[in-house]
Parts: C-alpha cells; sequence; structure tokens
C-alpha cells in the first residue's frame, strides 16, 4: 500500500482557483511560504545552498479526474498524461521555484503559482547537472515563454 502525506502547507497569494499564474514561469516575482511540520524541520537542513527547489503537493481543490483534457495553452484535447492538468489521477503537482531562503521551518520562495492553502508532499533540490535537459522537445505545446507567462487559469479545471 503507497502511504503519502502532507509535510506542510504552501501560502500563496492565490486565493482562488481562477486568474492563477498557470506555471511558475507566469507567477514570476511573486512570493509564497512553505511551512514545513516541525517534525519535518530538521530535514531542510543545507537546502539553502540552492537557488531552485521542486515543490511537489496534492491539488487539494481538484475533485475531478479527466483523461482527455483541454489544456490551457491549447485548443485541442489532449491526453491527462501530456499535460499539466490539475485533474490527473493522483491530482499531484509540481512546480519548480526560486529558493529565497530557509528559516526553521518555514521556506519563503519566488515564483509560487500553487493555490494557498495547499498540502505539500515533498520538496527536491533542482541540480542543474541533474535535472537541465538539451535538446528538448515540448510536443503539441507551442507557446511562447512570453505566452506562458501572460496566462492564467480560467474555469475549465475548478
Amino acid at each position: 500500500m503507497i502511504k503519502i502525506q502532507s509535510i506542510g502547507i504552501i501560502h500563496s497569494p492565490h486565493k482562488e482557483l481562477k486568474n492563477m499564474p498557470i506555471q511558475p514561469k507566469g507567477a514570476a516575482g511573486i512570493e509564497g511560504k512553505i511551512i514545513v511540520d516541525k517534525e519535518y524541520a530538521e530535514g531542510l537542513k543545507d537546502l539553502d545552498g540552492f537557488s531552485h527547489i521542486f515543490l511537489i503537493y496534492h491539488f487539494h481543490k481538484t475533485f475531478r479526474t479527466e483523461l482527455i483534457v483541454t489544456p490551457f495553452m491549447d485548443d485541442t484535447e489532449r491526453g491527462v498524461f501530456s499535460t499539466r492538468t490539475p485533474m490527473r489521477p493522483n491530482h499531484i503537482g509540481i512546480s519548480i521555484v526560486e529558493l529565497l531562503k530557509v528559516e526553521k521551518n518555514i521556506i519563503t520562495v519566488s515564483g509560487i503559482d500553487i493555490l494557498d492553502g495547499t498540502p505539500l508532499l515533498d520538496i527536491k533540490p533542482y541540480i542543474e547537472n541533474f535535472d537541465h535537459q538539451d535538446n528538448c522537445k515540448t510536443g503539441w505545446m507551442k507557446g511562447s515563454a512570453e505566452d506562458v507567462k501572460n496566462r492564467r487559469s480560467d474555469e475549465r479545471f475548478v
């Protein structure tokens, strides 16, 4: 049996699902705080040496699962696993954010595109030598970085 539990709560200025940035690139400069449960605070040792971290979290306000969706950056229906929709079978999200500081069990980040009150499942450091990939293909996604930056969520996944 798989056991996954929250290790903390993500706080952000995003109080409603509608009109949120759809990716961290659209949340540049937006700060948030992650409150890690005190029982896990020791695990934050040495995290402050990294510039960016992965936040893995539970889409706690998503209750539907759809295998075919129309993503924010397209008008064509796509398979859920070729998108970043929250309507996944396990409702798990991932964002890469800039790490600003770690103080005891509180992490301050920038570039947060996550709904306030979202349960945090895990944190992993972004390590360029592990994570950066050259010659990437983006499949159906043709939007520019500027398109992603300016796009906001709408009612389709609420």
